[in-house]
């Protein structure tokens, strides 16, 4: 566990450089090894709200494969597209079982990003990709260090340079070094944001010590801020059904390891000025299977079930794992 954490928290912030660069879509065979049990030992599928449906350990032998900092289903369960914190989008299909629980991974490619003046870098600072939105065939892309939230045509295989970049409204030099923009979300057009982008930032913290947000456009336009508690840190985020907004959030210590909570947040708290908190749905520690839990979608079923997508971070370490975790989620 020890080596474990040590790995989350140095690694990750220490890498300099992409490790490989490459223009091209590259495809990749990805291995998976189911998870049947959330909480280790214990077959109890249901934790409050959230009923565990199942989940994968994902490993390639390919030299690209991993740091998966966010992803977002593009068909309903099956087809996918993330980034990369190195510099890479990710594209594939979740293959599924006759129960429609998820079994493997299938059609992966990784393709290069590119930094600010359009060309692919070796630069970690201007390529880090924290968080991931979809509408409309446009990738909404939040990026750390270099903080920038940029938007590209979704065209898989031949992703190419940004369209352009948003304003993010929070100034500048209140978003920390590796703190930044992890959270991006697509609002539903229906809704009370009107289809706006809303950005989180990691742990970019007030004077009150909560965490900066802002709703870029539309009639809520304006920053506002999540209540941070117990140490934990934003990692993504994803609108349910009835509008109102789950956040994942990440945990670790030397002490006690990594831990992941999901915690709702209303909808209708969310104005200019606001500081805005929300019920936890669950807590997760190493006793159950989790790891860096950076990526989060919510989707819809065939069956008509509200899902709860989640995905980690390896950090390209060998002491880490690109897990897939898939709950249903039924409302109070």
């Amino acid at each position: 566990m020890k080596r474990i954490l040590s790995s989350l928290l140095g690694l990750a912030l220490t890498l300099p450089l992409v490790v490989s660069v490459s223009a091209d879509s590259e495809q990749m065979a990805v291995r998976s090894r189911p998870i049947t049990e959330f909480r280790i030992g214990r077959e109890a599928p249901t934790f409050g709200t959230l009923t565990f449906v199942g989940g994968l350990e994902l490993v390639s032998r390919h030299r690209l494969f991993g740091s998966f900092s966010a992803f977002r289903f593009t068909e309903p369960g099956t087809r996918f597209a993330g980034v990369s914190d190195n510099g890479y989008w990710y594209f594939g299909r979740l293959e599924r079982d006759a129960q429609n629980r998820p079994t493997g991974v299938s059609d992966f490619t990784m393709e290069s990003m590119t930094g600010p003046d359009g060309e692919v870098s070796q630069d970690k600072r201007l390529v880090d990709a924290e968080s991931l939105a979809i509408a409309d065939g446009i990738a909404t892309v939040g990026f750390e260090r270099e903080h920038r939230i940029s938007q590209y045509k979704l065209e898989p295989g031949h992703m190419g340079r940004q369209i352009h970049n948003l304003d993010f409204l929070i100034p500048k030099g209140e978003l920390r070094t590796n703190r930044g923009f992890e959270t991006v979300l697509a609002a539903p057009k229906t809704g009370p944001f009107g289809g706006a982008i809303i950005a989180v930032s990691e742990m970019s913290l007030n004077k009150q010590g909560d965490i900066f947000a802002a709703v870029l456009s539309g009639p809520r336009k304006g920053i506002f801020f999540v209540h941070r508690s117990d140490d934990y840190d934003i990692t993504d985020g994803a609108f349910l059904p009835d509008g109102d907004i789950l956040i994942v959030e990440r945990r670790a210590s030397y002490t006690a390891g990594v831990a992941m909570r999901l915690r709702r947040l209303s909808a209708a708290s969310i104005k200019p000025g606001a500081t805005v908190d929300g019920e936890v749905l669950l807590e997760a520690d190493m006793g159950y299977q989790i790891d860096n839990m950076e990526g989060m979608d919510v989707w819809q079923a065939p069956d008509g079930t509200t899902r709860v997508s989640l995905m980690s971070d390896d950090n390209q370490s060998i002491l880490q794992r690109n897990v897939y975790l898939e709950f249903i989620y039924k409302a109070d």
